[in-house]
């Protein structure tokens, strides 16, 4: 059912006991502006899960059509920090390289709920660059927003 609606697609991020773990999510949602906050939801059997239940700190980043490479790697492959694509970056969170935005957040409730947990994060540090196109995922697929030709 939810296959037919669209979504972000973004890349968590953590660290535990130095080392980097990540994740494709599309469950990302703003939570609130003041203070900024947003959650995800993951699977409590995600191999990602043991790093998120025990950091204080994550990475959120935004994936633009240029990332969707990045995001297959994140999502399908176990060699997710090979290569020169990330850099460590404040309180230890894995930054990814040539994405349009990040967000370090600070980990303030994991809820938890059968085999899948809620994750609620305040933002307190990020950077967003000049990319506006964002990478989605739709039925299966990833896409692009396309602009309607109408006016209001």
């Amino acid at each position: 059912m939810f296959r037919r609606h669209a979504a972000g697609v973004a890349i968590i991020t953590a660290n535990l006991n130095s080392k980097p773990f990540g994740f494709t999510a599309t469950s990302v949602a703003s939570l609130s502006a003041e203070p900024p906050r947003f959650t995800f939801n993951m699977s409590r059997s995600s191999s990602s899960w043991p790093a998120i239940a025990n950091s204080t700190y994550i990475g959120l980043h935004m994936l633009g059509l240029e990332n969707q490479a990045l995001a297959d790697r994140f999502a399908r492959t176990q060699e997710r920090f090979e290569g020169d694509h990330w850099e460590p970056g404040p309180f230890d969170v894995p930054l990814l390289k040539n994405v349009p935005g990040w967000l370090i957040g600070k980990i303030q409730m994991r809820l938890s709920f059968e085999n899948n947990a809620i994750v609620v994060v305040e933002v307190i540090d990020g950077l967003v660059g000049d990319e506006d196109t964002p990478l989605l995922y739709h039925s299966g697929a990833y896409g692009q927003p396309v602009p309607l030709d109408y006016e209001i």
